[in-house]
C-alpha cells in the first residue's frame, strides 16, 4: 500500500498527488481538440475523471477519429445527393466551391452537435 505524503499550504495539508502519465504520442486533430475544450468548459467532472485516470487524450483521440469518419462519410453522401461532381467542378468551379462550402458547413454542424458537444 502506497503512503501519501502531504505539504502544508497556509493552514491546509495538501496531498502530494501525481497524475498517471498520458500517452505522449497521441496527437489530437480538430475534432479531438474541440471535444477536449467542450468537456473542460461544460463537463468538468468528466474532464477531471479522464485526466486523473490518464485517459483524457485517448478519449479525445477516439472522438476525433469517429468525428472525422462521420464527417468524410456525410460529405460524400451529401455530394452525391446534391449532384456535386467532378464534372461540375470542371464546368463551373465557383458553383462547385459554393456547394462544397455549404456541404462542409452543414456537415460540420451535424458532427459537432452529434459527437463533439455531447
Amino acid at each position: 500500500m502506497a503512503s501519501i505524503t502531504y505539504r502544508q499550504v497556509n493552514d491546509y495539508m495538501i496531498p502530494n498527488l501525481t497524475l498517471p502519465p498520458e500517452e505522449s504520442s497521441i496527437r489530437l486533430g480538430k475534432w479531438g481538440m474541440l471535444h477536449k475544450d467542450y468537456i473542460l468548459k461544460h463537463k468538468k467532472v468528466v474532464f477531471t475523471i479522464l485526466l486523473a485516470k490518464g485517459k483524457l487524450y485517448q478519449h479525445c483521440a477516439e472522438i476525433d477519429a469517429q468525428a472525422q469518419q462521420m464527417f468524410d462519410t456525410l460529405v460524400e453522401q451529401m455530394k452525391e445527393s446534391e449532384g456535386v461532381t467532378e464534372q461540375l467542378k470542371e464546368q463551373n468551379q465557383l458553383e462547385w466551391l459554393r456547394r462544397m462550402n455549404s456541404i462542409h458547413r452543414h456537415v460540420t454542424e451535424i458532427v459537432t452537435k452529434d459527437l463533439i458537444y455531447t
